[in-house]
C-alpha cells in the first residue's frame, strides 16, 4: 500500500481533485484515526463532513462531477450500525441510483464510489482512499459536463 500511495503523490496530483462526503459519526472518525495513526494517504481528497449519509442529497455527487471534480467518494457507517438507525440504508438506495444515472449524462461511473468505514477502521480508510485515488489518477482529469454538450 505504501508504494502505491507514494506513486500517486508523485504524479500530477495538483490537477486532480476528489471530494469526499463523510458521515460525522463513523467515516470522519475513520479518517481521523488514519491521520492520528499517521497512515500514508494520497493528498487528492478534500473532505466534507455531513451529519449522516442518509441526509446527503444525491445531486451533490452529480453537481460535483458535472462541474469537473475528478472523483466523488461517499462514506458512512456500516449497515445496521448507523447512529440514526437507518440513514445508511436510505443512502445506499439513493447512491446506487446515482451510480446508474451517471453514464446517461456522459460521466464515467467509476469516478463515483460509496463505501462503509467505521471510526475504528483507520487502516481500511487508508486502503479505500489509496485505491480510489489510484483509479482517479489512472482515469485522468474529468472533462465535466461541458465536454459532452454540443
Amino acid at each position: 500500500m505504501r508504494d502505491e500511495a507514494v506513486s500517486i503523490t508523485n504524479q500530477n496530483e495538483s490537477s486532480l481533485r476528489i471530494v469526499g462526503f463523510l458521515c460525522n459519526w463513523c467515516s470522519y472518525g475513520g479518517a481521523d484515526t488514519a491521520g492520528v495513526c499517521r497512515f500514508r494517504q494520497p493528498p487528492l481528497l478534500r473532505i466534507i463532513r455531513i451529519p449522516c449519509t442518509g441526509r446527503m442529497d444525491p445531486m451533490f455527487v452529480v453537481k460535483a462531477l458535472v462541474q469537473g471534480v475528478d472523483g466523488v467518494l461517499v462514506s458512512g457507517c456500516h449497515p445496521k450500525d448507523c447512529h440514526y438507525a437507518v440513514g445508511n440504508f436510505y443512502a445506499r438506495r439513493r447512491l446506487e441510483l446515482v451510480g446508474r444515472f451517471l453514464p446517461f449524462i456522459g460521466i464515467d461511473p467509476r469516478r463515483f464510489r460509496y463505501t462503509w468505514v467505521s471510526a475504528s477502521e483507520g487502516q481500511r480508510w487508508q486502503q479505500v482512499v489509496t485505491e480510489f485515488s489510484a483509479l482517479i489518477a489512472a482515469l485522468g482529469p474529468n472533462p465535466g459536463f461541458s465536454a459532452h454538450v454540443r
